[in-house]
C-alpha cells in the first residue's frame, strides 16, 4: 500500500512537470508579442511594471488551499487561470487540479488493486490520463472558443473603423462591439471596455486582452491602437487593412488546409495499422502474441514499440501542419 501510494505521488509529480514545459506558447510566439508590444528584454528581466500586473478581476481561492500552494511551488497557478480564462469555463485553478489529482488517484487504485495481472502493471500509465483529461478538456475549450473569437474578428475590426468614421471614440466603439455581435468576441472586448472603463489604462487593458486571447492577430491589433495613440495617424483606415490582411491570411491557411489533408489522414492511417494488426493478432493467433502480455521481456517489447509509435505520430503531425 505504502508503495502505491509512492508511485502515486512520483506520477503527479511528473505529470506537473510535464505540463510546466509543454504549455504556455513557444518562444519565438513571445519574442513576437513583446516586439509588438515594444517590451523591452533587459526591462522585463530586471523589473516588472506594477501597472502591468494589475488586475480587476481577482481570484476567490483561499491563498491556504493546498492546491494553490502547489501551483504557485510549481510556478503554473497564472498559467493554469489563464487557460481556464481562455476556455471560458467558470472553474478556478485549484479546483480544476483537485479534480485532476481526484481522478488519478481513483483511477489509479481501480487499477492497482482490481485489474488482472499483467494490466494492473499499467496502472500509472492509466493514472497520468486519467490526470491530464481534465487539463485536456480545458485546452480544447479554449482552443475553440479562440477559433470562433478569430473568425468574428475581422468584422469586428472594420465594425470599428466605421464607427470611429461615424464619430464615435475608440472605446465607445469597443462597447458598441458587445451590442453587435455574439460571444466569445463579444464578452471579451466588453471585458476590455469594463477595465478601461473603471480606471485601467488603456495599454494595461489591451495587453490583458492578449494575455486572453494569445492570436498575433490580436497582437497586431493591439500594436497598432498603441502605436496611433503615441504617434497619432489614421487609426480606421489602418484597422480595414489590418481586417483585409487577416481575411487573406484565412483563405491562404485554408489552401494549405487542403493540399496537407492527404498528409494527415495518412499520418492517422500509419498510426492506427500496428493497432488494427495486434487486434486480429489476438483474434486469430493468441498464443503468438501472448508474449507481449505474459512476458516481462514483452512488455519492454511493447512499451518501446508504442512509445515509438506515438513519437511517430506527433512527427508526423509537425510535418503536415503549417502555420500561416
Amino acid at each position: 500500500m505504502v508503495s502505491a501510494i509512492l508511485l502515486f505521488l512520483v506520477i503527479i509529480f511528473i505529470s506537473l512537470a510535464v505540463f510546466s514545459f509543454s504549455g504556455g506558447g513557444s518562444g519565438e510566439g513571445e519574442r513576437i508579442r513583446d516586439r509588438l508590444l515594444g517590451k523591452g528584454a533587459k526591462a522585463k528581466a530586471k523589473k516588472v511594471d506594477p501597472a502591468e500586473s494589475a488586475q480587476l478581476i481577482k481570484s476567490e481561492e483561499p491563498e491556504t488551499s493546498i492546491s494553490v500552494k502547489l501551483l504557485k511551488r510549481f510556478e503554473l497557478a497564472e498559467r493554469v487561470q489563464t487557460l481556464i480564462e481562455q476556455s471560458g469555463l467558470r472553474w478556478t485553478a485549484a479546483g480544476l487540479v483537485q479534480g485532476a489529482l481526484g481522478a488519478a488517484l481513483i483511477v489509479f487504485n481501480l487499477c492497482w488493486y482490481l485489474a488482472p495481472y499483467p494490466f494492473d502493471r499499467f496502472a500509472w500509465v492509466v493514472a497520468i490520463g486519467a490526470f491530464s483529461l481534465p487539463f485536456a478538456y480545458v485546452k480544447r475549450q479554449a482552443k475553440k472558443r479562440i477559433t470562433r473569437f478569430e473568425e468574428q474578428f475581422p468584422e469586428s475590426l472594420e465594425f470599428v473603423s466605421r464607427s470611429m468614421r461615424a464619430g464615435h471614440a475608440f472605446s465607445v466603439s469597443l462597447e458598441m462591439i458587445h451590442r453587435e455581435f455574439s460571444e466569445p468576441l463579444a464578452g471579451e472586448f466588453r471585458r476590455t471596455f469594463d477595465e478601461q472603463n473603471l480606471g485601467l489604462p488603456l495599454e494595461i487593458a489591451l495587453q490583458n486582452l492578449g494575455k486572453r486571447v494569445p492570436l498575433l492577430e490580436v497582437q497586431f491589433f493591439i500594436s497598432a491602437v498603441l502605436l496611433q495613440k503615441r504617434t497619432g495617424g489614421n487609426l480606421a483606415e489602418l484597422l480595414d487593412k489590418l481586417a483585409t490582411l487577416i481575411r487573406e491570411r484565412f483563405k491562404l491557411r485554408g489552401r494549405i488546409k487542403a493540399v496537407s489533408a492527404h498528409g494527415r489522414l495518412t499520418a492517422r492511417a500509419l498510426s492506427l495499422i500496428p493497432f488494427g494488426t495486434a487486434a486480429l493478432m489476438f483474434i486469430t493467433n493468441p498464443e503468438y502474441i501472448g508474449f507481449f502480455v505474459k512476458d516481462e521481456t514483452g512488455h519492454i517489447m511493447a512499451g518501446i514499440a508504442f512509445g515509438l509509435q506515438l513519437l511517430g505520430y506527433v512527427i508526423m503531425q509537425k510535418i503536415v501542419n503549417i502555420e500561416v
